[in-house]
């Protein structure tokens, strides 16, 4: 067996793992959440009845367990996991812990804001002093931009967690997409593990969350995921592959920035809860939310597709060809979640 065949069997092991003990934590969790952490319906949600939230405790735990174990399985993985690793998985229970208590208790826009940019700045702290993504920039230029990118990640991430499902639609796929991209060498074992633990921390969390879901991910859950998925972006980006870096989270990107965008020059309070993101309107344009997801989870297939393409011919023209294919794909779908069915 090659050195990447025994790699991706002990990653599915992992994934796996990472499922179980998911899962596992949110059956002995629920009681208590639905006891202590009902998300009630308001003027932004799209669930009707009092649903209990704080699965990211479970997804969190998981992540963070199963990369541990991946730790002390990998003995060469060691040094690694002390240096790079360790800081950020640090940060990505910080930030959870942060969720959790905005989830309970809400926390003020800029108190809130501060602690994001304390996490991700220890995760921008952590990279490597050697990788660059831009190396035209000043390096300090550089990472204050990587920062502010990991902070936007976070928040976005946070925002598109408004449907049942949604979440899962979007790092499964991107999660499966960094682990072939690992595959291919744009990646560094740290990253491939986390991708895994991740991915498979998610699926663990998703019956639960099957529309109509029983249980919520919370802040405490999509606040850590967007840190991790920022990380594991930035280091792909930083092995050359920016084009990769771009593609994979496109849908996101479009569908939230796309709406600040129009929020703030419509002079809308743009830091308060809405319901005006595209897939968010596509309930209103007749769509349901398993259709919705769907669109949503197979544009994200297409955009891993165009992600490895790129990697595996690294060419500027072909990372331009796949940039504008991707463009097109997430253009289209906002387009139809924009009008009626």
């Amino acid at each position: 067996m090659s050195m990447t065949a025994w790699y991706f069997v002990n990653g599915l092991v992992l994934l796996a793992a990472s499922a179980l003990m998911s899962g596992g934590l949110i059956v002995l969790l629920r009681p208590l959440l639905q006891r202590y952490a009902l998300a009630r319906p308001n003027a932004r949600s799209s669930h009707r009845i009092p649903t209990p939230q704080g699965g990211g405790i479970a997804v969190v735990a998981a992540t963070v367990g199963a990369s541990a174990i991946a730790v002390l399985y990998f003995s060469a993985f060691k040094a690694e996991f002390a240096a790079h690793l360790f800081p950020v998985l640090a940060a990505a229970v910080f930030i959870a812990i942060v969720g959790a208590v905005d989830d309970i208790r809400t926390i003020a826009v800029a108190p809130r804001l501060l602690l994001q940019i304390l996490a991700a700045g220890v995760v921008i702290a952590s990279l490597p002093d050697e990788l660059r993504v831009v190396s035209l920039l000043p390096w300090w230029i550089e990472r204050a931009l990587l920062l502010l990118a990991v902070v936007w990640l976070v928040n976005l991430v946070n925002f598109m967690d408004g449907i049942d499902w949604m979440t899962v639609a979007e790092v499964v796929p991107i999660t499966g997409g960094l682990v072939i991209l690992g595959m291919l060498g744009a990646l560094p074992i740290s990253g491939v593990v986390v991708a895994f633990a991740l991915g498979g921390a998610v699926l663990g969390f998703a019956p639960f969350n099957r529309p109509v879901a029983r249980l919520f991910l919370g802040d405490v859950g999509s606040l850590p995921i967007g840190l991790l998925l920022g990380w594991l972006l930035v280091l792909v980006a930083g092995n050359g592959h920016v084009a990769a870096a771009l593609i994979l989270p496109l849908y996101y990107l479009s569908d939230a920035t796309i709406t600040l965008g129009r929020r703030i020059a419509n002079r809308e309070p743009f830091w308060q809860a809405h319901r005006s993101h595209f897939y968010q309107r596509a309930t209103d344009m007749g769509f349901s939310v398993p259709e919705i997801v769907a669109r949503v989870f197979a544009i994200n297939l297409g955009l891993v597709a165009l992600a490895a393409v790129t990697v595996l011919k690294p060419e500027p023209v072909n990372a331009l060809v796949a940039l504008a294919c991707a463009a097109g794909l997430v253009g289209w779908l906002l387009h139809v979640f924009a009008h009626r069915k």
